[in-house]
């Protein structure tokens, strides 16, 4: 019954086919994200709520791979810093240079239900904004003895368990106030995504397991916390590419903050349970670029209300000096 296993294996043991695959899975993942949007779940709250599951999912596989054995802490940290600066700076620098956002004025010619539609989800977007300088700050104060323990970690998923149910009681008013409720066919889309994380997690256990085993200069075990986070952030870019064109900038920065929210605080406080983490020398640096690329979001919003193309291009030169700072140290 089971004969087929070895002509499929030399396909599984091919990084380029493993990296295809997590591709792929990410993608059909996305597409009923986007189909989910219409049935209860909207704007900003599908890419703060929903779509950073997805999107961070495979980090949260990447913990469960770390976990089965000591000492891989370290390795959550650098993926976790390397996917949050790479979303916050890469992927949104990416996005404001090349496909910057209309200003407010021009929602204001199209009524006031449309004036007040941008300015809710520019609250909404500044609220995820704080909760990544709480996020972070929350994880640079509890690692400054130099390590991260069981109880850090129990603080750190506390900090983000709350931030996700109080997004749950807002799609709920949210359907209240506008007299409707989930769509049943929701049901499918999840049972669709379920098995699109099933594949993800088949892909990135093989690719840890190829880079570990590899002889090679760059893809080995001592790179596997940056190999990974750079991997993860490739459906995110294409989902954030996505929204741009279709001039959705609320979900582009939401999504891409809420992807960060997956990883600090929540998978480095699931490594911690299981593991005490020695923060690497370039953490310090990390949480910098973080923090100071959140402020310039936060500010770009709250003054034009969308992330100008010059802003963008800053943002691109903080990720060089963060490659600089992290692939030197």
């Amino acid at each position: 019954m089971l004969s087929f296993l070895p002509t499929v294996q030399p396909w599984l043991s091919n990084p380029l086919v493993l990296l295809a695959g997590f591709v792929a899975a990410s993608f059909l993942m996305i597409w009923r994200l986007h189909a989910i949007e219409g049935k209860g779940f909207e704007g900003t709250l599908l890419g703060t709520l929903i779509m950073p599951y997805c999107s961070g999912f495979a980090n949260l596989v990447f913990v469960f791979v770390m976990s089965r054995s000591a000492g891989n802490g370290g390795l959550v940290i650098e993926n976790s810093l390397v996917n949050n600066v790479t979303n916050l700076t890469l992927i949104l620098g990416l996005t404001a240079a090349f496909y910057a956002a209309s200003p407010p004025q021009a929602a204001k010619k199209k009524g006031k239900a449309q004036v007040d539609a941008y300015r809710l989800y520019h609250l909404d977007l500044l609220l995820t904004l704080v909760a990544l300088f709480l996020f972070t700050g929350a994880m640079w104060a509890l690692a400054k003895d130099g390590v991260l323990d069981f109880y850090d970690g129990l603080v750190l998923i506390g900090l983000f368990l709350f931030w996700q149910v109080l997004h749950v009681f807002e799609v709920l008013k949210n359907n209240v106030r506008k007299n409707q409720s989930i769509h049943w066919s929701i049901v499918f889309d999840l049972l669709l995504i379920g098995v699109c994380a099933y594949a993800i997690y088949l892909s990135v256990d093989y690719l840890v397991n190829w880079i570990t085993t590899a002889e090679n200069p760059w893809f080995n075990l001592s790179n596997l916390g940056w190999l990974s986070g750079l991997i993860m952030v490739v459906p995110n870019a294409f989902l954030a590419l996505y929204y741009a064109h279709a001039g959705r900038q609320d979900i582009v920065v939401s999504s891409q903050v809420g992807d960060g929210h997956i990883c600090i605080p929540m998978c480095v406080g699931l490594i911690a349970l299981s593991d005490k983490i020695v923060v690497p020398a370039y953490f310090q640096w990390g949480v910098w670029v973080i923090l100071g690329a959140g402020a310039v979001h936060f500010l770009s919003i709250a003054i034009w209300g969308r992330l100008p193309r010059f802003v963008g291009f800053l943002l691109l030169g903080g990720y060089g000096v963060f490659l600089y700072k992290g692939l030197g140290a």
